[in-house]
């Protein structure tokens, strides 16, 4: 995996040399212009958001030390305590140190080359501002090449009116906190008439961020670069900036009238966590640190929706969210860091050309930025060097990232708690990140994170088909036809040969499926078109095939996912159907919501309805004959279906260690990643949130249905014989 895609040819080069490019979006190339200068060079993909960096300056780049160097700040300079001191310094030391100071402002504001190992590097000026003036823990910064795709997403982040910021799943000691305050205090001391915000997981983390990291960076800012503020040099809960970091010019270096010096009139503070922080306030920016970890009763889509208000008016936003974080267990404030995180995927937007959320999602994987495999140039170091190489703290490394990574991996294997911990704090992929604690699953969690963890390691495309059913020339109950479509609700990872599609037979007068013995549907359905407020359960199709003897149909696979709420029930039904018609296998559905099956029987598919297959025939009652289904309110039916899936884990996802079912080096082939993330949260007492788990439950109970073993209910003759207390000389009757 890589940090980003370079793209050549995106824009053409005769477009990219000849236009004024404006700093934000355009429409026309789809593309984030960063540039501030008018150029456009390099384009990159950053999680699918295209971003347009300045075309390299002319000239030669001073090679210099050829890495990243803070530039020393003159004794001169240092000295100088306020602009004020500035003001009474003589024109002859001004026109010395003028141009410097006009060059800082300028890197700030349009971004700075350097050569980089003997490469022309790139960046933004907030990235400038963090590297060459902000003090943190261990002094200045150093420079890693994640953190300039990160500062280059969020400049992106700034750029887009379309977008309100970013949401950063980022591992343990990423330099996140320290890189947000940075950003804090660099729009904080050059915007006027503006307030920006701080949360954090509690109260008393935003307050640490705040006292400890932001105050401190803007304390040590030059002269030029920092406001008069009010109050105390280390105030506890608010930055009140009375009178502008003045940018200095040669035009205005020797103005001395103090009083023509407008105010920025600017605050940086933060709040106590809570779901209405900053409610009713009007942001310019908001740090968001560890969302990930809000716990109850706080809640961070709520707080979002609250806080997302503050950065907009009317259509138009105003003020940008920087949110990242670890996560916590799903149970503890990781599950609703991952819906809004989801919610963010910049391919995914609505109408007005935003994602759900409104925020863009990055992740950058351990590998890329953990303490100890950074090279002295900043890049890291992945694999296993052939020689030592030189790390940025001075000392050599041997070992690439990734092994290290696996050898601590390896260790705690045996302990599935502590492995997920250690996932969750240094992830290389995004389900590493949102693991959950073992104890809190019904099914061998272990199996189904090996499973997540291949699937994560695949080409999607190439595994996985996106794409719809459709019936020929639109002509219903004739022949169904799929098609790939990225916008199609159904994923499937096997289509059968053209001899087994839209196959049937008819039996005692009615079409039924002719593939029933290669595999089967299992469906959760819903009933109601739309509810009130919008939401409610999704629809869930799920086809697996069986243990079959076909060389062109796989064995015991999940070959069909659909989890979706189409606009009206109607569709799903639709869908569903032509799915069945296609693949020529029969479906078991849950008939406590028995529209769908109504469906198929008015349609003339009543055959393709499986009847429960705990009961005889003569057992059913008379609406399961008519429609057929299983209902989900038996808690015998309960768990069945959870028996079964834990069955099904346990043979045919991830490594069968033992080798009980097969070989021991070989994987599963269950490649459907939302079904397995709701089986490891599967919560049998509550059911109705687990749509996937349900239907795929179902679609394991049909292919097994010959296993279910229904007994005849004997009659029990009651015999009391009577007992006796046999103790001492005699015995006595017991009554």
């Amino acid at each position: 995996m890589s940090l980003y895609s370079l793209l050549p040819e995106y824009v053409p080069s005769k477009v990219k040399n000849t236009k004024k490019w404006q700093y934000g979006y355009d429409e026309k190339y789809d593309v984030v212009i960063i540039s501030k200068d008018g150029t456009l060079g390099d384009v990159y993909d950053i999680n699918g958001l295209k971003v347009g960096l300045p075309r390299l300056p002319k000239g030669n780049l001073p090679k210099g030390n050829n890495k990243w160097t803070p530039k020393e700040y003159p004794k001169e300079l240092a000295s100088i305590k306020s602009i004020f001191e500035w003001n009474v310094k003589p024109n002859e030391f001004k026109v010395e140190w003028v141009e410097y100071i006009q060059d800082e402002f300028t890197n700030r504001e349009d971004g700075y080359w350097f050569m980089n190992n003997g490469k022309p590097t790139y960046i933004t000026g907030s990235h400038y501002m963090y590297l060459q003036w902000s003090k943190i823990d261990i002094g200045l910064p150093d420079f890693r090449e994640s953190n300039r795709i990160f500062f280059i997403f969020w400049e992106a982040c700034k750029a887009d009116d379309r977008c309100f910021g970013m949401c950063y799943l980022k591992n343990r000691r990423s330099g996140f906190s320290f890189m947000s305050s940075s950003e804090t205090a660099n729009i904080g001391t050059i915007s006027k008439d503006a307030k920006l915000g701080i949360l954090s997981k509690t109260g008393a983390d935003a307050k640490e961020m705040f006292i400890n990291k932001v105050v401190p960076i803007v304390r040590n800012y030059p002269f030029f670069f920092k406001p008069i503020q009010d109050g105390m040099d280390n105030p506890k809960t608010e930055l009140s900036f009375r009178v502008p970091a003045k940018k200095i010019t040669k035009k205005n270096m020797s103005n001395v009238d103090d009083d023509k010096i407008v105010g920025l009139d600017t605050t940086i503070d933060w709040l106590n966590t809570a779901d209405n922080s900053y409610d009713g306030q009007k942001l310019l920016n908001l740090v968001h640190d560890e969302s990930g970890k809000w716990l109850s009763p706080n809640n961070i889509l709520n707080n979002w929706r609250v806080t997302k208000t503050c950065l907009r008016l009317g259509s138009r936003i105003v003020g940008k969210c920087m949110m990242g974080s670890t996560v916590n267990a799903l149970a503890k404030g990781g599950q609703n860091f991952k819906d809004l995180y989801h919610d963010s995927m910049p391919s995914k937007r609505n109408a007005n050309g935003q994602t759900k959320s409104g925020l863009y999602s990055l992740f950058i994987p351990m590998e890329y930025n953990m303490e100890g495999f950074i090279d002295e140039f900043g890049y890291p170091v992945i694999e296993d060097p052939e020689t030592p190489v030189m790390g940025i703290d001075g000392r050599h490394i041997k070992v690439g990232a990734v092994s290290y990574w696996q050898n601590e991996v390896d260790a705690l294997k045996s302990d599935a708690d502590a492995l997920n911990e250690f996932y969750r704090q240094y992830p290389r992929t995004e389900s590493h990140a949102f693991r959950d604690e073992s104890r809190q699953s019904l099914f061998n969690l272990t199996k189904i994170y090996q499973q997540i963890d291949y699937n994560d390691s695949l080409i999607k495309d190439r595994v996985l088909t996106r794409g719809s059913f459709h019936w020929r020339n639109g002509e219903k109950d004739t022949e169904v036809i799929w098609t790939p479509d990225p916008r199609g609700r159904f994923l499937v990872s096997w289509l059968p040969p053209d001899r087994l599609r839209n196959k049937f037979v008819i039996r005692n007068g009615k079409k039924c499926p002719a593939n029933d013995d290669l595999g089967a549907f299992g469906c959760d359905p819903y009933d109601i078109s739309g509810v009130v407020g919008g939401g409610g359960s999704n629809g869930a199709l799920h086809g697996l095939t069986t243990s079959n003897l076909d060389p062109d149909v796989p064995s015991n696979m999940f070959f069909l996912e659909y989890v979706a709420r189409p606009q009206t029930a109607d569709i799903f039904f639709e869908e569903v159907l032509m799915a069945c018609v296609f693949y020529g296998m029969p479906i078991l559905a849950e008939n406590n919501k028995a529209r769908m099956l109504y469906h198929f029987k008015n349609r003339g598919y009543r055959g393709y309805s499986m009847n429960r297959p705990d009961k005889h025939t003569n057992q059913l009652s008379k609406t399961e004959i008519e429609i057929g289904g299983i209902p989900n309110t038996s808690e015998d039916i309960k768990q069945t279906h959870a028996s079964c899936i834990e069955s099904y884990v346990e043979q045919y996802v991830g490594f069968d260690t033992e080798g009980t079912y097969r070989d021991p080096e070989e994987i599963g082939n269950m490649y459907f990643i939302r079904t397995l993330e709701d089986w490891a949260k599967y919560d049998i007492s509550n059911r109705t949130k687990y749509d996937a788990s349900i239907s795929s439950g179902l679609a394991i109970m049909a292919t097994r249905r010959h296993m279910f073993k229904t007994e005849q209910k004997k009659s029990k003759i009651m015999i009391n014989f009577a007992k006796y207390d046999n103790r001492g000389s005699s015995s006595q009757i017991i009554r």
